[in-house]
């Protein structure tokens, strides 16, 4: 599956801890390999969630999730989660998210996809507020080094 320009790829590998009682990952946990893929594109670009609270004001909340299950991934998996930005709004990002497992003689094969809702908000009162805009250049730039080992 070929990725798209900009994606940020954050490996994972599956724990006992993340399977249900089937042997295969728990639905949910998917959307926290997701969640840390986004949280660790920030991070690489510089951007420490807590400190945009204190710093800039802001935080980030999930506002809606649609997620696709295609396959299941079991207990020692090596997975790749991505992340692209897939729509900006003023106050809003939409990211579209998937999990892949990776195969040693195979293409990555596709698990999962989602598109997750941010919204941007203002840390003292919840309120909408405009993404900041260094964020937006960073997560933008083509020059930026988007894959984390």
């Amino acid at each position: 599956m070929s990725r798209a320009p900009g994606s940020f790829v954050w490996p994972v590998r599956v724990y006992y801890e993340d399977t249900d009682a089937g042997g295969v990952v728990f639905y949910a946990n998917y959307l926290r390999f997701m969640e840390r893929a986004r949280t660790e594109w920030l991070r690489s670009l510089g951007f420490d969630q807590a400190r945009l609270m204190e710093q800039q004001g802001v935080l980030f909340a999930v506002r809606s999730v649609q997620v696709d299950y295609l396959r299941p991934a079991r207990l020692d998996d090596r997975l790749e989660v991505t992340a692209t930005i897939s729509q900006r709004g003023r106050a809003s990002l939409v990211f579209a998210q998937t999990v892949e497992r990776l195969r040693e003689s195979d293409a990555p094969e596709l698990l999962c996809r989602g598109e997750v809702k941010i919204a941007c908000l203002d840390a003292g009162g919840f309120r909408p507020v405009s993404v900041p805009e260094n964020i937006l250049k960073a997560l933008s730039d083509p020059e930026v080094e988007t894959r984390e080992r």
